[in-house]
């Protein structure tokens, strides 16, 4: 009966500790911010910028729709982001681990044996001393054995926290790589789309080179002009003719590039637009102390830290004892009939306390390597964020300045095109020289191309306002699986 009695109460306890457990989950670490050296401002200092949220999808405020659908289909395809997931889901299977110790660790086992001894008559009484009489035993037994070490000291909940805070940092590394696609996406469309004009640009230029070059020729072999006007007008062709090829050659570079962030063949297939689209409105920009939570590389360095500084939590507790209980119960029989009875059963319970006394400073040694590295990460997240405060205020102001830069070249355009046209009637007229008419269409040649390629510049500016504000995906965190889900429950264990 008390045998019974002690079977009942420690199958009982097993399954409660078990149950209780079961419920229990390791959180990630709180955020801790470390100290960044400097003063945050209230506002930003490089120009005046709405304080609101950041767009979340600001690709889809450029204003063209083949261009977002161009960076979602990216965000779908791309294998650097596919590769990026798949770290997530190794950063929760990590977590998993690290956090499994806190259970206690359960086995079943079976064991059979069989074995022949042989006995002499020297050995057995009434036999013959070279008489040999051989014994068979068999033996079976069952057993469930239980050992858990009890994290009185916290060193392995810190270990699993540390774990869970790289699942964190893996899950804001999946949104930075998310950001940084659409944005090298966003400018790459952007590239072709300006190659595109270019390469018209070109073309046009040349046919009205050729227009021109068929003047000069008519007039020279008219004997109105002298030979060399004929010559200079060829020039001009050939390297308008020239210029259209490399600009040709920018175009298939680019088409190529932007197919390749598509994940589709590099066949150059890729149209982009026939114009850049407009700017648009300025982006509200938040404040400069929201920057730290919004952008995800630094919240992937604030998690590094987080991570880092759980570490040392534990290495302190490892140079405390170690308490662990062991349990194991089952039965033991000569008979394989006989396991499941109850005068078969056995058991054993123990404890056991190990404290560290001498490992030739390796462990004090452990605890001053996991305190640097809490100091390198907590330093790298300073600078980080330093590099992150001088991106935002680098982009709103080179935004003004390009702007400002776009509407001179644009009055360039409009009055190199008005010298063109002034300087051809003059010509044709007979009143003016033909070098001025191909030296204004080589100055509006060149207007024109450098103000395509600022309309860029503008636009792609914005999109490092974007990027460096980290606005976009606050919202579409990479879903890990429900089993590996350790963002909130790093350390649950299934088996």
């Amino acid at each position: 009966m008390i045998t019974r009695r002690v079977r009942q109460y420690a199958i009982a306890c097993i399954a409660c500790l078990l149950l209780g457990l079961g419920g229990c989950a390791v959180m990630p670490p709180d955020r801790r911010t470390p100290g960044l050296g400097f003063e945050l401002p209230t506002a930003w200092t490089a120009t005046t910028a709405r304080a609101d949220d950041v767009n979340r999808a600001w690709w889809t405020t450029l204003g063209n729709d083949d261009l977002a659908a161009t960076v979602a289909e990216a965000l779908e395809r791309n294998h650097d982001l596919k590769a990026a997931a798949a770290r997530i889901r190794t950063a929760a299977a990590e977590a998993r681990i690290a956090g499994a110790d806190l259970y206690p660790q359960v086995s079943g086992g079976f064991s059979a044996s069989r074995q022949r001894t042989n006995f002499t008559g020297s050995t057995i009484p009434g036999l013959g001393s070279d008489d040999v009489t051989p014994v068979r035993t068999e033996n079976y037994g069952v057993s469930l054995d239980v050992h858990w070490e009890l994290d009185v000291w916290g060193r392995i909940r810190s270990g699993a926290q540390a774990a869970a805070a790289d699942v964190q940092a893996a899950q804001a590394d999946y949104a930075a790589a998310r950001l940084s696609i659409a944005a090298q996406t966003a400018k790459a469309w952007l590239a072709v789309t300006e190659a595109r004009q270019q390469v018209a640009l070109s073309e046009r230029t040349v046919e009205n080179f050729r227009a021109t070059a068929r003047k000069a020729t008519d007039r020279v072999d008219a004997g109105v002009q002298p030979p060399n006007d004929k010559f200079l007008a060829m020039t001009n062709l050939a390297s308008a003719q020239a210029l259209l090829q490399q600009r040709r050659q920018v175009l298939d570079s680019t088409q190529r590039q932007l197919e390749v962030l598509l994940n589709r063949y590099p066949a150059a297939q890729v149209e982009g637009a026939e114009s850049l689209p407009a700017l648009p409105a300025p982006p509200p920009a938040g404040l400069p102390a929201g920057l730290v939570r919004r952008r995800p590389d630094l919240v992937v360095a604030e998690r590094r830290y987080a991570a880092a500084a759980q570490r040392v939590d534990a290495a302190e507790a490892s140079l405390y004892p170690r308490i662990s209980l062991t349990a194991s119960g089952g039965t033991a029989s000569e008979e394989l009939g006989d396991l499941l009875s109850a005068e078969r059963l056995v058991w054993t319970l123990a404890g056991n306390l190990v404290q560290p006394l001498f490992e030739g400073g390796r462990l004090r040694a452990q605890v001053m390597s996991a305190q640097g590295r809490s100091d390198e990460a907590a330093e790298q997240f300073a600078q980080q964020a330093l590099l992150a405060f001088a991106d935002v205020e680098t982009a709103l102001r080179a935004e003004q300045l390009l702007i400002d830069r776009e509407k001179a070249l644009a009055e360039a355009v409009e009055q190199a095109h008005a010298a063109v046209r002034v300087s051809q009637n003059r010509y044709d007229q007979g009143v003016e020289s033909f070098i001025v008419v191909l030296e204004s269409q080589r100055r509006a040649l060149d207007a024109e191309g450098a103000w395509l390629a600022v309309r860029r510049e503008v636009l792609d500016n914005r999109i490092n306002l974007h990027l460096s504000l980290g606005g976009g995906f606050e919202d579409s965190m990479p879903e890990v699986p429900e089993s590996d889900n350790t963002t909130a429950e790093a350390g649950r264990v299934e088996r």
